[in-house]
């Protein structure tokens, strides 16, 4: 901080940036996989600056929203403009506490968005006949994409699972989860009988194991043995997908956590056992599920289809 403050005047633009976003990711009480992001970020804001010819004293409120019309005009999605502001918000609120530069991103909002997903969840004919696919493929492969189906894992807790996380609570059997953005394995799912038993015949195929072993295994020549990457179980889930026909970008393996939360609530479920099972810290964004109910409703109850019927 004093480096920035005492020799300001003495540095190159470059170097002024680069000691302004190294002074203010140390200043961040987040993980470092955050503080990453936030490099690349405001890396990517930098450049924005320097293409523009801005001063960095210089500034104003109009720039910030130049940019982020920019940004939106790059074809990038509200949601990653969002974060991309997030971050730039969080730096001039240090700058300003620093007193370095005002807060010019202050009150900059983020785009809105259509509240609904943009990953399509399968249709209960659509899972079975997924389920089906898999059966003839492999053992690993069924277990996977069966987990996600029934729990709505995202694809990171998958990766991190190991043989001895399936334990139990009581007399329900579970699967600890080292969720997202979490340092433990303080969340479960729990493993009804049809999301335990393709676990268990492929743990029994794969023979002799060990507890802390993961609890899914690659099969390649040059990682045999080893832990799936999300990469990995992505292109399993995708693979699967196009089998049965649903080759589009609105399916990949993220369309089947949506898959457990819509169909919790097609089932009768609430909104709240949805939220529990996906494990989501804010309700609101269980609520955008109901957008995917809504939307079914309105295909199949039409008002045009009414009007046809009179004349």
């Amino acid at each position: 901080m004093e480096l920035i403050t005492t020799q300001k005047t003495e540095l190159t633009t470059t170097l002024k940036v680069e000691k302004l976003i190294g002074a203010f990711i140390a200043d961040q009480d987040v993980k470092q996989s955050s503080k990453r992001l936030y490099k690349r970020t405001l890396k990517q804001y930098f450049n924005y600056v320097e293409k523009t010819a801005l001063q960095l004293d210089n500034i104003t409120r109009a720039n910030i929203l130049n940019y982020k019309d920019s940004l939106l005009d790059s074809g990038m999605s509200s949601l990653t403009v969002g974060s991309y502001l997030t971050v730039v918000r969080k730096f001039y609120e240090w700058t300003e506490a620093n007193k370095i530069y005002p807060n010019v991103a202050k009150g900059i909002k983020t785009p809105t968005r259509k509240q609904q997903f943009k990953k399509q969840p399968l249709q209960p004919l659509q899972a079975r006949a997924l389920l089906k696919h898999l059966k003839t493929t492999n053992k690993r492969d069924l277990a996977i994409v069966n987990l996600l189906l029934r729990t709505g894992l995202r694809t990171i807790e998958v990766v991190r699972a190991n043989i001895e996380d399936i334990t139990f609570k009581g007399n329900q059997r579970v699967l600890l989860v080292h969720g997202k953005g979490r340092d433990e394995k303080d969340a479960f799912v729990i493993l009804t009988d049809k999301a335990y038993k393709p676990i268990e015949s492929y743990l029994e195929e794969r023979g002799r194991t060990n507890i802390k072993e993961p609890l899914f295994t690659s099969t390649s020549n040059n990682n045999k043995g080893g832990r799936l990457s999300t990469r990995t179980i992505s292109y399993i889930a995708k693979e699967a997908l196009k089998a049965i026909g649903l080759d589009s970008k609105s399916f990949t393996a993220h369309s089947l956590r949506h898959t457990t939360a819509v169909n919790i609530l097609r089932a009768g479920g609430s909104l709240e056992m949805a939220q529990f099972t996906l494990r989501h810290t804010n309700p609101a964004t269980t609520q955008i599920y109901t957008s995917t109910l809504n939307e079914e409703r309105r295909l199949q109850n039409s008002g045009e289809a009414l009007i046809d019927k009179i004349f």
